[in-house]
């Protein structure tokens, strides 16, 4: 189960998610997931035990997305800087829009910079960055990626790999590994059992110091991210401390129906895995897993 959703001594806290807006948004990076958290329960029983509370904030009151779709901001992101330490989870959309976040260095790229601090000074609470599609662009311009593995849109993982290679300049040894994949996880938190290389559910970056300018891969056998249920959650936070960027959960995805696939694992690891299929069942969609990186058991 999860840290957030384990509590025995008084009601399920609520966990709490801020869709990172901008201009020209993607849609579906915005409503799929929103769908798929808002339906999650963490009792199936009690439709009233809802898990996700989900907020939107952007630079102004509504923001319209490429396709017209238009969302009322709950914040600005003055006040989300504020009020960080609150959200759990925070999702970046892709979208037309990335493109001038990137050129004009406008948020979230602020938001995300605070709230990697944010992880690194007080590692006890278990966050996580989901970044759709294209959005996962915005972490690689700040550097997030450094030796992680990461995807992005189809169209993108070239880019993808150029701005992760100008941003680890300040330490050549930290390539991030382009995988091809529906969704990549880094800093996951499930058992690895007595050998990480016979766990099905985990796949082994490269050693370290090697040369990954070209090593996007390719889809492999090894998927899903559900070995934590028949785990025993053992919480180091000094452990956590020493993972990169505190041990936050880092999310990226390929293209806009991927960040279907991530939501439902993000409802698979801080709710249930039950819950995730139950979402899944209701939705008629068929979860097509994506595969975690050098997960560890904190």
């Amino acid at each position: 189960m999860s840290a957030i959703a384990d509590s025995t001594d008084g009601p399920i806290e609520v966990i709490k998610v801020l869709f990172a807006l901008y201009p020209d948004y993607g849609t579906l990076d915005v409503a799929g997931p929103l769908e798929a958290l808002s339906r999650a329960l963490h009792d199936p029983k009690d439709k009233s035990s809802k898990a996700f509370e989900c907020q939107f904030v952007g630079p102004s009151a509504a923001m319209t997305s490429t396709h017209g779709l238009t969302i009322k901001a709950d914040m600005d992101y003055e006040d989300a800087n504020d009020e960080i330490e609150d959200f759990d989870v925070i999702i970046v959309p892709g979208g037309e829009g990335v493109f001038d976040v990137l050129k004009n260095k406008t948020e979230p790229l602020n938001l995300l910079k605070n709230y990697v601090q944010l992880q690194e000074k007080n590692p006890a609470k278990e966050r996580t960055v989901l970044a759709i599609s294209t959005g996962a662009l915005i972490p690689a311009q700040l550097g997030m990626l450094e030796g992680l593995a990461a995807t992005t849109h189809p169209d993108y993982y070239t880019r993808l790999e150029t701005i992760c290679q100008e941003a680890s300049t300040r330490d050549l040894s930290m390539r991030t590994d382009v995988m091809e994949e529906r969704y990549v996880v880094n800093n996951a938190r499930f058992d690895l059992g007595e050998n990480p290389d016979d766990n099905p559910y985990i796949v082994r970056k490269q050693p370290a110091g090697a040369n990954t300018q070209h090593a996007r891969r390719k889809s492999i056998a090894r998927k899903g991210s559900n070995a934590w249920r028949e785990s025993r959650r053992r919480e180091s936070i000094a452990r956590r401390a020493s993972m990169p960027l505190g041990g936050m959960r880092i999310l990226t995805t390929g293209g806009v129906t991927a960040g279907l696939d991530a939501s439902l694992y993000l409802v698979g690891s801080l709710v249930s895995h039950e819950s995730a299929l139950e979402v899944a069942r209701v939705m008629q969609y068929t979860w097509v897993k994506g595969v975690t990186v050098d997960a560890i058991d904190v």
